[in-house]
Formats: C-alpha cells, sequence, structure tokens
C-alpha cells in the first residue's frame, strides 16, 4: 500500500468514527514474535478494535520481526480479524529473529514504519520478545509489549496467555496416560514444555494428581523418585505418573562431594537458539536399570502450542490487547502491560528484562504434598 494510500486510510477511519484523536499514533503495528501459542489471534483482534475505535489504523507485521526487518506489511481493518478468537496459531505469522543483529537493522526498521507512518509497535511475545522490545525501544523505536508464552516464565506478570491452554492440553494428556499405566502397572513419564521454568509441569502435575513432578528450579534425587515408585507399589498402587519438564535436573548420586547430574541435552537450532527436550527419554533408561516394572516415556511436545485458546487465555489475550493500545493512545511506551491480581498494570521492560518468573515455591510445595 503506497503511503497516500496509508493517509487517506487513517483519515477516512477517524471520519467513520467520528473520534478526535491527539495525532499519536497516527498507526500502529502489531508483532508476534517467538513460538505460537493459543491467544495470539484474540490479542491481535482486541488490538485492532481497540485502535478501530480511536480512528487508528493497524499494520500486522508478517512473520514476526523478520517482517518488521524485511518491510513486510499488512493493513488489519476489523474485518480481517472477524470471527479469529477462538482461533489457534497466529494470522500474522512468527519467526525467531533478531533484526539488531544487522548494525543497520533499526535504520531499516525506521524507514519501514516511516512509509507506513507507523509511530508505535505493539510486540506480542515471550522473555525474548520483551528483550527485543527493550532494546528496539532504547534504539528509539517506540515500543509496548503484551506478554504471551505457554511456559508463563516473564517476569512482571502473573500469567500469560497461552499457559493455562497448555496446562489443560497437558492435564488431559496425563489423565488418559493414567488409565494405561494402571492397566499395565507402568511408570508412565510425561515430558512437558517450559523452557527454564517448570510452570507447566508444576500446574498440570498437580492437576493431573502426579506421583512427582520434576522440575528446572528444584533438585529432584533419583534415590527420593525411586523411593516413591517402590513404596506405592508395596502398598499396591502398581503404577506412577511422573511428570518432568524438559529443563529438569534430576541428581543421581554423590561423587566425592559432587552430584553426578541428569539432565536435558544440549541443542541449537540454526539461529543458535538453545533446544530443549529429552530428558524422559534418560530417566526412562535410568529407571529401568532400576526397576522391574515396565517404564515407559512420552513427549507431548508442540501438541501443547497448539489448538484453540481455553475461555481464560481468550479473555486475558483481549484484556492485555486492549490495554496496550490505550497506553499507546495515551502517548505512553516503553512498557509492557500485565496481570496483577486481578488489574491489568504497566510494567517497564527496564524491570521485565532484569530476571526469569520461576515457580513459587510454596506453589510446588503444594504438589509435594501427593507425591507417592
Amino acid at each position: 500500500m503506497k503511503k497516500r494510500e496509508i493517509k487517506s486510510l487513517s483519515t477516512s477511519l477517524g471520519r467513520r468514527k467520528g473520534i478526535k484523536t491527539k495525532g499519536f499514533p497516527r498507526a500502529i503495528g502489531i508483532i508476534t514474535g517467538g513460538g505460537d501459542c493459543p491467544g495470539l489471534n484474540a490479542a491481535i483482534r482486541a488490538v485492532v478494535r481497540r485502535a478501530d475505535r480511536a480512528g487508528v489504523p493497524s499494520f500486522g507485521v508478517l512473520d514476526g520481526f523478520k517482517g518488521l526487518y524485511e518491510g513486510n506489511f499488512r493493513p488489519l481493518p476489523p474485518i480481517e480479524v472477524s470471527g479469529i478468537v477462538a482461533r489457534g496459531g497466529t494470522i500474522l505469522g512468527t519467526s525467531r529473529f533478531n533484526p539488531l543483529k544487522d548494525p543497520k537493522g533499526a535504520d531499516r526498521i525506521r524507514e519501514h514504519l516511516d512509509l507506513h507512518s507507523i509511530d508505535c509497535l505493539i510486540n506480542i511475545g515471550g522473555e525474548g520478545t520483551m528483550r527485543l522490545s527493550h532494546e528496539l525501544h532504547r534504539h528509539g523505536i517506540l515500543c509496548l509489549g503484551v506478554p504471551k508464552t505457554i511456559d508463563n516464565d516473564v517476569w512482571g506478570t502473573d500469567f500469560t496467555f497461552g499457559f493455562d491452554t497448555a496446562v489443560s492440553i497437558a492435564t488431559e494428556a496425563i489423565d488418559r496416560l493414567h488409565t494405561n499405566a494402571e492397566s499395565h502397572s507402568r511408570v508412565m513419564i510425561v515430558e512437558v514444555m517450559g523452557r527454564h521454568a517448570g510452570w507447566i509441569a508444576t500446574y498440570a502435575g498437580i492437576a493431573g494428581g502426579a506421583d512427582a513432578i520434576l522440575i528446572p528450579e528444584k533438585e529432584f534425587y533419583l534415590s527420593r523418585l525411586l523411593e516413591i515408585i517402590r513404596e506405592r507399589e508395596r502398598i499396591g498402587k502398581r503404577f506412577s505418573i511422573i511428570v518432568v519438564s524438559e529443563d529438569a535436573k534430576i541428581v543421581l548420586d554423590q561423587d566425592g562431594g559432587k552430584a553426578k547430574m541428569l539432565h536435558t541435552p544440549m541443542h541449537h537450532d540454526e539461529y543458535g537458539n538453545l533446544k530443549l527436550g529429552g530428558i524422559s527419554t534418560l530417566l526412562e533408561k535410568t529407571l529401568r536399570q532400576h526397576l522391574a516394572m515396565e517404564v515407559r516415556s512420552t513427549v507431548l511436545g508442540y501438541i501443547q502450542r497448539g489448538g484453540s485458546p481455553t475461555a481464560g487465555d481468550r479473555v486475558l489475550a483481549t484484556r492485555l490487547g486492549v490495554a496496550a493500545m490505550e497506553l499507546a493512545l495515551e502517548g505512553k511506551t516503553g512498557l509492557m502491560v500485565g496481570l496483577k491480581g486481578t488489574k491489568i498494570v504497566p510494567v517497564p521492560f527496564s524491570q521485565v528484562v532484569k530476571k526469569l518468573k520461576v515457580v513459587d515455591p510454596e506453589v510446588y510445595r503444594v504438589g509435594e504434598v501427593f507425591f507417592g
């Protein structure tokens, strides 16, 4: 779309709505970055609809920050987001790409934004997206953040959308594996996502009645796990369900005062991003060396990211999207919108990027009550 046509669109929107704006932002850009998750489309819809009410045109940036770098934009009038609240994934596409690796990346982005009269970006993503948004803002590219991730590890918000859906999917899987484990007297290991935080494992493990939950935040001794399984067998419960987070660390033994660990194999993708997964297979092999019972492992993998979002994720994504757009209308940038209690509050990027949000020990302690 040519610049003249873009300005005409902005003017006509303002006239059609009969709304007087302060002139900022002239237009808004929307990006979905990092991994996909349920609720992204609900957040996109919320930004577009709130912007439209203020007479501000919206543009979707295709394929995440790669599209921002390449200038791949798409007008998003309200009709384009009609009916997408229940749809999984993202209509804009996403990628794992850092445009600032190019020394001239910020200049390229400014040119693309100026061409479309976009004054502010609303970046919907996880921890990596918030870090990049902070860096872009420091380069003078005005940004706001909306936190999403199934991992629930973004600092500054009680929950991220996508998490509730992932927990629901993982819980259903655990429920189904219970029948298999009990029928065959097996130890079933269920590996879930979460990267360096064990939120999914903890919540799904508690909800699914797991007999042990292994997470990155708390070392778990193999001897303790064997004790749980054997005690269950002794009292007649000849099956066990173990939920393990993909970056969990299991202490095998003490060797001269130094713990020997079982942990996730380290892999990297083509962009250098750390890829996790495989701890359940290693744990399965280890348990088979100590138990006469059958041991099986299941990796839920990307199934946790897919499908329609839960009602909770739809509402949270919608609230966050509206709040981010309203901050833009107030001329406030450099902020992420987060959930604190029942309120949506702004949190400076500078605070968000300082640390990872890990599992609350009190929540995990509740799960421990039911181990064994």
